[in-house]
């Protein structure tokens, strides 16, 4: 399949700029597969998740938590410089996305500063072709604390403000080191999870970090072409005996979010319990892991559109993106989201 094949126009005023006053307020569209028929498109509120998930089913969220990852600088020459960490690679450096007139040379030095005035220095030290490594003068999670801007993601245009603070996490956030939320998970809160629980649902958590490449629009029109960023993924023992267990006793496991399904892909496919992965799914992959999928609607172009599409089917995906324009959906992170089953055959 092409680039093109996972394009569509979204009229402006669908993008969700704002978190709605509760988690749960949000809309949620089932996409109800029905063999060689036409998909059944069902529109619900995202509370009636509660009817979609069966007793001894298993959801699997993703618990890592958003950084303060951007940065603000200046080059030694006066230069503007805005750094967006990709991911951290140890303890003081990092792979970032550099935002400048004239994007500094290794060995340059970027000194980044807050509003209190205070600033440190950032030397570059190498380049992979897409992100700049760069070399922080202590800890990188210190010195974000201090420094650091909540990442909100492009296409929302207003600066992140107390309620995205809160509202850009999810609730079962706890492992530092994401830049973009897992935003699946960002519709539920204790409440919806303590109903779950009560009527006989479990979850467990798996970790993956979130980069900045999740936003890189692809560029190659052939997509076997197209190199997925790394990301860092960690699943604990308990989360896979709970995935055996569930599977065994005939229940469906719901990955809550494409990273969420990307780490347990990957996992399947390699064997390893962590590491980094860049794992680019299209349609033809053959999922071993995950049955049913909540996620929210994603750019077009995307990766994350070409994963549902391999996940669900490319049509079924495409009729499902016109009805949700057409009934207008909020779309992206702030959004709201899709309740999806896996095809027995994800060919399109």
């Amino acid at each position: 399949m092409q680039l093109s094949d996972f394009n569509y126009d979204l009229p402006p005023n669908l993008i969700a700029q704002h978190p709605l006053a509760n988690r749960t307020d949000s809309r949620l569209l089932e996409v109800r597969a029905q063999g060689d028929k036409d998909a059944q498109f069902i529109d619900r509120q995202f509370r009636d998740i509660l009817s979609l998930i069966n007793p001894g089913d298993l959801l699997i969220f993703n618990d890592t938590k958003v950084i303060p990852a951007r940065l603000h600088g200046k080059k030694e020459t006066g230069g503007n410089v805005e750094l967006l960490i990709e991911r951290i690679s140890a303890e003081n450096q990092a792979w970032v996305q550099i935002r400048a007139s004239k994007v500094p040379k290794t060995g340059t030095i970027v000194n980044v500063f807050n509003k209190a005035g205070e600033t440190f220095p950032v030397e570059m030290i190498g380049y992979d072709g897409r992100f700049y490594e760069v070399r922080f003068p202590e800890n990188v999670f210190s010195l974000l604390e201090r420094f650091g801007e909540l990442p909100l993601p492009p296409y929302i245009e207003h600066k992140p403000d107390e309620d995205d603070a809160t509202r850009y996490q999810t609730v079962v956030a706890k492992n530092p080191g994401a830049v973009a939320a897992p935003t699946a998970g960002l519709h539920f809160d204790e409440n919806i999870l303590r109903q779950l629980s009560e009527q006989g649902a479990h979850y467990a958590t798996v970790t993956l970090h979130v980069g900045a490449g999740t936003f890189t629009p692809v560029r190659e029109e052939d997509l076997t072409k197209h190199k997925m960023h790394y990301e860092w993924f960690s699943i604990p023992p308990e989360t896979l005996e709970a995935i055996d267990e569930t599977h065994r006793k005939g229940g469906r496991v719901i990955a809550v979010g494409t990273t969420s399904l990307r780490a347990l892909e990957s996992q399947a496919l390699t064997q390893k319990n962590s590491g980094e992965t860049n794992l680019f799914i299209t349609p033809g992959f053959t999922f071993k892991t995950v049955d049913c999928l909540l996620t929210n609607f994603h750019l077009p172009k995307s990766t994350l559109l070409m994963l549902v599409s391999a996940f669900a089917g490319v049509d079924n995906i495409r009729k499902a993106y016109q009805h949700a324009i057409q009934n207008e959906y909020r779309f992206f992170s702030y959004g709201d989201a899709m309740f999806l089953s896996r095809l027995h055959n994800t060919n399109p």
